[in-house]
Parts: structure tokens; sequence; C-alpha cells
């Protein structure tokens, strides 16, 4: 192969790597605008009196659940055939919950949830969403948290 040869096939792998990259970012779903009439998919509860606890699930065709914390939030994620027998975990494009320092939708898969602490939710003990390892790490001590959890490290069984 010439040196123009490999230069143009690099050149084109490039760029459908640029076109698939932007293409799964166009298709990536951002957070809904809750509702006043929104109620949690768990526990009925309107959520939108409790902007620092919400949490989302979005599905691939556009509809979504919301919650009043994540707590809520994992029991539907670990139960969807319960709450919604039209959805499968497959379905869901994004997981967004409330960062707690930040107050913004973030990523719930990215996060670290700090359990145990004496910080909260409005249905009681609640997972608290933190950015970083370091920033939990520091909430965990301050609040009297029991443990740090990955988003995918929590189970069942953590929900009681």
């Amino acid at each position: 192969m010439g040196r123009k040869t490999k230069f143009f096939s690099g050149l084109a792998a490039g760029a459908v790597l640029f076109f698939i990259c932007a293409s799964a970012q166009a298709d990536e779903k951002k957070p809904v605008e809750v509702k006043k009439s929104d109620k949690c998919s768990v526990c009925g509860m309107f959520v939108a009196g409790y902007p620092n606890w919400i949490s989302q699930i979005i599905f691939s065709d556009g509809t979504y659940a919301v919650f009043d914390g994540p707590k809520d939030m994992f029991r539907y994620y670990f139960n969807i055939a319960k709450y919604n027998p039209a959805k499968k975990q497959t379905d869901i494009v994004a997981i967004y919950v409330t960062e707690y320092y930040s107050a913004k939708p973030a990523e719930a898969r990215k996060l670290y949830f700090v359990q145990g602490s004496d910080v909260n939710g409005p249905m009681g003990a609640e997972f608290i969403p933190i950015e970083s390892q370091d920033k939990a790490k520091e909430f965990l001590k301050d609040h009297h948290g029991k443990k740090i959890l990955k988003f995918d490290e929590i189970k069942k069984e953590d929900l009681r």
C-alpha cells in the first residue's frame, strides 16, 4: 500500500468514526422536564415539589418514568415488570438522578451513591448521588454514611 492510500484509508476511517460518535451523541436522551402532574412511578408521590431528589429513567421510545428519589428509581429498575410490564431494562437509554452537591441531573451510572447517611429524602432513608469518589468519601464521613456504592454495585437487598 502506498503512502497516499494509507493516508486516505486512515482519513476515511476517521470520518466514519466521527459520524458514528456524532450520531450516538445526537441519540443520547437528555433529562426530561418534569411536570407538576408527574408522579413517582413507585409510590405515587408528586415529584416536582422535590427538585433536589428527582430521578428519572428514559426509554428508547421517548417515554419516561420519574421518581421522588434514587431509592424508588432503583426499586423500579430492579422490578420493571411489576411497575411497567411493557418495558425491559434493555429499553432504557438514560437514567438520571439529581446529584447532591450541584442539584443538577447527572447520568446515574457515572455517580457514586452513599448509603445509610443522616441525610433523608422525601421518603426517608435515601441513596445520596455524588459525582466523585473523593466527594462521596467526604460526605460519608460528614454524614455518618455506611458505604459508598457505584450504580452497578447496588443490589435489591440494599433497598431495605
